[in-house]
């Protein structure tokens, strides 16, 4: 005959254990699933010349958060362990960091080289016509009006460009050379090459203090017998 109140205590024993255990696994299983919030910092350079590019865009497409670099390159954004990084500069090739899922320090640096991606689109050249030589037949067949008092003349008058060149917004070409020209230009600040007040002065200038000296050197500057000042 079974032993009723001994199964039963053996019962609730089994029961308690396994209730402890379950317990003590919840936050170990929930610590596992929260990722490391890591500090990424770093800087953003041009190949390998350590200069700073500024205004790249770092952004974490899963999460949805992103940063810049700043006039130097440098930028600080907080990111989880795991996390993919897009870094993009226009006139450079998209570049990609991948923090490592078991990274258990705070903070995690690196020095981003961009490398030049200058993309060339290929010609398109429109037509009205079908082919190219209905285009010139078209072309020669046609009869021009007089100048004076036609839409044209009207279109070419001298205020009404000027107007329109003041007004006319920046195309996707001017931006791109604008954008260029400023990182560049930020680029020789940092490297102290950029036009300042002091090498737009010949007064302040070393090399046109040099070539005075080799021009008195050479006698540029003498009078001549048949030179009349």
């Amino acid at each position: 005959m079974p032993d009723f109140p001994r199964l039963r205590r053996f019962s609730l024993f089994f029961a308690a254990a396994l209730l402890g255990t379950l317990l003590l696994a919840a936050p170990s299983a929930r610590a596992q699933g929260k990722r490391k919030v890591i500090q990424f910092t770093g800087i953003v350079a041009s190949g390998d010349s350590l200069l700073g590019v500024p205004g790249a865009t770092l952004y974490v497409p899963k999460a949805g958060r992103g940063t810049a670099s700043n006039a130097y390159g440098y930028f600080s954004m907080a990111v989880l362990a795991g996390d993919s990084i897009i870094i993009r500069s226009l006139g450079y090739a998209n570049e990609l960091i991948v923090i490592p899922p078991d990274f258990q320090r705070q903070s995690y640096s690196v020095i981003v080289r961009m490398r030049e991606d200058a993309t060339m689109l290929e010609e398109v050249r429109v037509f009205p016509y079908t082919t190219e030589r209905d285009f010139k037949k078209a072309f020669l067949a046609l009869r021009l009006p007089t100048e004076r008092g036609s839409a044209a003349a009207d279109n070419l008058n001298a205020e009404l460009m000027d107007r329109i060149f003041r007004t006319q917004p920046m195309g996707a070409v001017a931006n791109f050379r604008q954008t260029m020209d400023r990182q560049q230009y930020a680029q020789d600040v940092r490297a102290g090459i950029a036009p300042n007040q002091y090498t737009n002065n010949p007064l302040l200038n070393p090399f046109s203090w040099l070539k005075l000296v080799q021009q008195v050197k050479n006698g540029e500057f003498k009078k001549k017998n048949n030179d009349d000042y």
